[in-house]
């Protein structure tokens, strides 16, 4: 899709990593950025993590309206510039990003659900919010780039809305803290409250990357007795256990047979799909692991295009067996990134644990090889 780009006086020079097109790699380049309006704050990049759902954008998975877009959603920075009449944030402040810009004025905002507030219709868009043909970032040439999420946080500098912005402590570690954004949220929510674990419950995961590593420990808050890790990487199920896993199994199979030889023969009363493409198989197999009246909780993203899970709906409906969706694990960001960062402070939720390596902006197709090798549970880009 090509648009024109209107051009304003008010702009500086940046570097990011764009994709051309999808299928494709990350390209770093110059790019010109606008400084913030009203209601937007310039940030200066410190850390942004590396999620699955970038790499979903250059395969083409998860389509975008616009290329050239920048990618990256998972991000934390110091504001560098306000744009005028804009309240509640000041040069030097610290703020992570939301993926999910919240409003707090629609439906959903004002229902506690702010994962799903009425601007994520957009954020695939990467343009601003209110203006399909207003782009914050551009080319040398004019070209107007797309932000991933309205975000784009594998540039050194974004101009972001403040909808999608959390201010934090000034002695937050950013560097560190930048998983709250996605994975920490994406994750432990997945548990916490799109599952709604409870004390003594047997819980399977699938996948022990950045979102299942946060699901797992989001089970453990919970109190779950007994949390079941599936993942064919042995690095991963043993990252797993160090975080609060009591089991790691290598397959599906041995998983579900774990969890039924805990319950009778029930099955786990949750199921979390946190893998890194998902399928209707692995969906499948969830629904399989689960006794009555038990959850599976799909977290992971796969191709757009497919479409079918092959359950048995009489299962479904005799055993009143529940398949839920979840976004952003059901989070309102304003509020749960603060509580998370409350829960590092005080040892409960590990985030150093789960990054694995740090890497520049230039490295950033190393970064997603590694993931693709099983070498990182989250990389993290440095700037």
């Amino acid at each position: 899709m090509s648009l024109p780009h209107r051009r304003y006086q008010n702009q500086m020079k940046t570097r990011g990593a764009i994709l051309r097109s999808a299928p494709g790699k990350f390209e770093v380049t110059d790019l010109i950025l606008d400084d913030p309006r009203q209601n937007e704050i310039r940030v200066k990049m410190v850390a942004s993590g590396m999620c699955h759902s970038d790499d979903h954008m250059a395969r083409g998975d998860l389509p975008l309206a616009v290329y050239p877009v920048c990618g990256g959603h998972e991000g934390a920075g110091i504001v560098d510039a306000v744009g005028p009449n804009t309240k509640g944030f000041a040069p030097g402040d610290k703020v992570i990003f939301s993926f999910l810009p919240a409003c707090g004025k629609c439906r959903w905002c004002a229902t506690g659900h702010q994962n799903l507030c009425d601007l994520g219709a957009t954020v695939l868009v990467g343009s601003r919010w209110d203006d399909p043909e207003s782009f914050r970032l551009s080319l040398d040439d004019g070209t107007p780039v797309g932000q991933a999420l309205g975000i784009s946080t594998f540039a050194e500098y974004t101009t972001v809305a403040v909808d999608s912005a959390v201010k934090v402590p000034d002695d937050t570690p950013l560097e560190k803290a930048c998983l709250l954004g996605c994975a920490a949220g994406t994750g432990w929510g997945s548990a916490v409250r799109t599952g709604d674990v409870k004390a003594g419950d047997t819980v399977l995961i699938f996948g022990a990357g950045g979102i299942g590593s946060f699901a797992v420990q989001g089970a453990s808050h919970a109190g779950a007795a007994r949390v079941i890790v599936v993942d064919p990487v042995e690095f991963k199920r043993d990252s797993a256990l160090s975080l609060g896993a009591t089991h790691a199994v290598a397959t599906a199979e041995e998983g579900i047979e774990l969890a039924q030889s805990f319950t009778n023969g029930q099955g786990a009363d949750v199921a979390i799909v946190t893998v890194g493409v998902i399928t209707g198989e692995h969906v499948a197999q969830a629904f399989t692991g689960i006794r009555k009246q038990g959850t599976v909780i799909v977290t992971a993203l796969g191709n757009a295009a497919e479409v079918g899970l092959p359950i048995s709906i009489l299962e479904l409906t005799l055993y009143e067996k529940k398949i839920k969706g979840s976004l952003f694990g059901s989070s309102n960001p304003s509020a749960d990134i603060p509580i998370m960062l409350d829960l590092y402070r005080a040892g409960y939720l590990k985030l150093d644990e789960v990054i694995t390596t740090e890497y520049s902006l230039d490295e950033i197709n190393q970064g997603y090889e590694d993931m693709h090798a099983g070498k990182n549970i989250r990389g993290v880009i440095r700037y």
